[in-house]
């Protein structure tokens, strides 16, 4: 049994660092660690060995057939990943149900979560399909006008100038999507789980999809504990434990033989409640990385738009920086008289490019319940947006 538990102990923590790794290896703190050095393997290493390893084997045609897949998959639209979905929701539901549904109504659950765990999952299917197969916002030259009249340009990331593809006018916040072949506006990201992109139109199912689905995968955590919870009082395994094997009545004594006595009796059952936490918190994640740039009306596109324009500015000003110290150390090479400063002052004295601050100016940003509100009720879709366009014409 000990060998049990060391094992999901053990494949918890790979789960976690795998996790950690792929997710959070780029951030500042991990520069130069091993998480790094795992995300760089997960993401781009592996694929590669994996493609050199395929060439070596069965040379330039099993390299390009592996080429010609990822293509379909990852440049393409395809319902690979629509179809993986629905396979682990619906083999999750399936486990759940067989492993589990023996128990309710229990001692702590009633007989009506057979019926709310089947409707919570429908209504997951339903977010997903909304956000699959709603119109992002696809900005086609029929109604350029009137995206373009839903925001301006801030001639900072975004200037007027044309689509090379689309050939019209590109509004501001729109982007053209190489996999969809499609400008969208508002655009955010292309979801592969969704096949579909994430714009202004269905942004607002996007979130309420990521949000439903953790709050599914917390009630069904929490419902799998109060199962296995049940079990424990109606069979009577504490009163067991202390009465007839003399196990002390306190947390640190039993809790190793309760543990011991799940893991054998209701392995599945843990298992199962182990991934939906697992996926609880990586939805979680998620969803409040999401919430971010929405209550900030960021996009994940515009995050990294922004992120070359601060470095960029940035390194003008630390140039600029660098070439005023640089002229007031020649002038002072040249004689020019200047006030003695100590050494121990000037060690501590603070560099010129230590004061270089870079602001972020977001036209968009209008307040988080404006911005919130214009998630719920694109711009576009706006009456009064569409009696303006009218009047105007």
């Amino acid at each position: 049994m000990m060998g049990v538990e060391w094992a999901l102990v053990c494949h918890g923590l790979l789960t976690a660092l795998v996790v950690v790794s792929f997710l959070c290896g780029r951030w500042p703190i991990f520069e130069g660690t091993f998480i790094q050095r795992i995300h760089f393997f997960l993401t781009f290493g592996f694929y590669d060995y994996f493609l050199r390893f395929v060439g070596a084997v069965f040379g330039a045609k099993g390299a390009d057939a592996i080429l010609s897949l990822e293509k379909f998959c990852c440049d393409r639209p395809n319902p690979l990943l629509q179809i993986i979905y629905l396979a682990i929701l619906s083999s999750t539901y399936y486990f759940i149900a067989k492993s589990c549904f023996a128990y309710i109504p229990g001692y702590y659950l009633g007989d009506f979560h057979r019926y709310t765990s089947f409707l919570a999952v429908a209504v997951g299917i339903v977010l997903f399909l909304l956000t699959s197969f709603s119109d992002p916002g696809t900005v086609k030259a029929q109604n350029v006008s009137h995206y373009l009249s839903a925001y301006p340009y801030d001639n900072i990331i975004y200037e007027e100038k044309e689509c090379s593809t689309c050939k019209i006018l590109k509004p501001a916040r729109s982007k053209h999507c190489s996999i969809c072949d499609r400008c969208v506006a508002r655009f955010d990201h292309h979801c592969g789980w969704m096949n579909n992109c994430i714009g202004e139109k269905n942004t607002r199912y996007f979130m309420a999809f990521l949000l439903w689905h953790f709050l599914l995968c917390l009630y069904g955590t929490v419902a799998i504990g109060l199962v296995l919870a049940g079990r424990l009082k109606e069979l009577k395994v504490v009163y067991i434990l202390t009465v007839y094997y003399g196990v002390e009545k306190s947390f640190l004594d039993l809790a190793p033989h309760v543990v011991q006595w799940l893991l054998g009796s209701y392995n599945t059952q843990i298992l199962l409640m182990v991934f939906l936490a697992i996926v609880a918190m990586l939805l979680a994640g998620f969803f409040c990385y999401h919430a971010q740039l929405c209550l900030s009306n960021t996009t994940t596109n515009e995050t990294y738009k922004w992120q070359d324009y601060l470095d960029w500015q940035r390194k003008l000003k630390e140039a600029q920086a660098s070439a005023e110290a640089l002229k007031q150390s020649i002038n002072g090479m040249t004689g020019e008289k200047r006030p003695v400063v100590s050494k121990w002052r000037s060690f501590f004295r603070r560099s010129p490019l230590e004061d270089v601050v870079v602001v972020k100016n977001n036209i968009y940003d209008k307040g988080f319940i404006h911005n919130l509100w214009e998630v719920i009720s694109p711009l576009s879709t706006r009456r009064t947006l569409t009696q303006t366009k009218s009047k105007s014409s």
